[in-house]
């Protein structure tokens, strides 16, 4: 009985794992010289949603940080050689756990199975929960041309109704993952 409450247990916290784990990918433009960008700047994204103020300055730190360890560094000016822009969109979805028990005696390898089966007790227990899923999309524009080079999103990154400590670790943390094969490496 120890036994099947613990692997119960376990079954449960590796879902809840899979469940809230942040999902990060990144596309680039396989033709741009990444090689090139050292300098940066700011610019906002025509039409992107937009988040509070607080939000916006930490997700423009955590960027701000990630950046400057990948050897770029932040301008003010059109000199720069990206421009960087990010959009976000929050929602929430409902998520539903199980278990089921499923206990008892019967048949051999399945339930009614090869020498069939009878009694036994089976229950399943369910709870259902919101989860705010925020996406986050950083943008990185080669200056030159205007074209999109680089682009990462991060989802289950932004929840609204998180602690700030809380929302600041999912930030840099979904950032750091984002940026961990910025630049790109040419083929």
């Amino acid at each position: 009985m120890k036994r099947l409450a613990f692997l119960s247990a376990m079954g449960l916290l590796l879902l809840s794992g899979s469940a809230f784990g942040q999902d990060v990918r990144y596309n680039f433009d396989k033709n741009a010289d990444f090689s090139k960008f050292k300098t940066y700047k700011w610019v906002a994204l025509k039409e992107a949603p937009t988040v509070n103020d607080l939000v916006s300055k930490q997700i423009v730190d955590a960027i701000d940080a990630e950046l400057a360890t990948k050897g770029l560094t932040k301008v003010n000016d059109d000199s720069a050689n990206l421009f960087v822009g990010y959009q976000v969109g929050i929602g929430q979805e409902k998520q539903f756990t199980s278990f089921n028990s499923d206990w008892g005696y019967g048949g051999g390898w399945y339930r009614g199975g090869w020498y069939g089966g009878a009694g036994g007790m089976s229950t399943t227990t369910g709870q259902t929960s919101t989860i705010y899923i925020g996406q986050l999309a950083l943008d990185m524009y080669d200056s030159a041309n205007k074209d999109l080079a680089w682009r990462g999103v991060a989802s289950k990154t932004i929840d609204p109704k998180a602690k700030p400590e809380k929302q600041q670790k999912n930030l840099a943390k979904a950032v750091k993952k984002m940026l961990k094969n910025y630049p790109p490496t040419a083929k």
